[in-house]
């Protein structure tokens, strides 16, 4: 588990060269590559173990959240999902109702991810639905999975992120991918790094 103060993902910007080089990667990967479906049955396996703490009675060592999947984007801001995980509840946007299907995730899979992320990714960072809160969101959420794992975690988060605000700037969502991106952009340990090295190429 992540150890890092909440009070240090207030600090998290994502550089928008960064976000637009992810959003180039994004878009430029196919719908799905075989060599990420290793990852992506890791991500599966883990999405799962969490998604059954956070259901999971409190008396036997879960959290007790209730989640309901709903037709329509439930939370317009992170306060209001905040407070209603404080009350042990969590509403889901339906990855059916999107008409987006993923090429590798069950809809019912992607409900979980969507589930845990937002609970142990945007509550658990503070962080909204912003450029700068989707990065806190994927930082604070990569700590809770492998490290093969996080690679399928990036392209579900970091990329579609950045592809929808860089390259559809939030008009609409990208479609689903199970594919790897780059090292560079799916390895939280390399932030500092990306930023240097992606400013260095891209003339002002």
């Amino acid at each position: 588990m992540d150890a890092t103060p909440v009070q240090a993902y207030a600090r998290v910007r994502l550089d928008p060269v960064v976000g637009a080089a992810i959003a180039d990667a994004y878009m430029a990967a196919p719908p799905s590559e075989e060599r990420a479906f290793a990852a992506y049955a890791a991500f599966c396996r883990e999405t799962v173990r969490q998604y059954h703490f956070m259901v999971g009675r409190v008396e036997f060592g879960g959290l007790g959240v209730t989640v309901r999947v709903v037709d329509e984007d439930p939370y317009e801001e992170v306060d209001s999902m905040v407070d209603d995980v404080r009350h042990r509840q969590l509403k889901v946007w339906a990855s059916a109702a999107s008409g987006n299907p993923h090429p590798y995730l069950s809809d019912g899979e992607n409900d979980m991810f969507r589930a845990v992320h937002d609970v142990f990714g945007h509550v658990g960072s503070g962080r909204g639905f912003d450029r700068h809160g989707e990065e806190a969101a994927w930082l604070k959420h990569s700590s809770m999975y492998s490290p093969l794992a996080r690679r399928a975690l990036a392209t579900e988060t970091r990329g579609q992120n950045c592809a929808q605000i860089f390259h559809y700037r939030g008009g609409r969502f990208p479609a689903q991918k199970a594919v790897l991106l780059p090292r560079l952009f799916s390895d939280p340990r390399l932030v500092r790094v990306v930023r240097a090295r992606v400013a260095k190429a891209v003339p002002c």
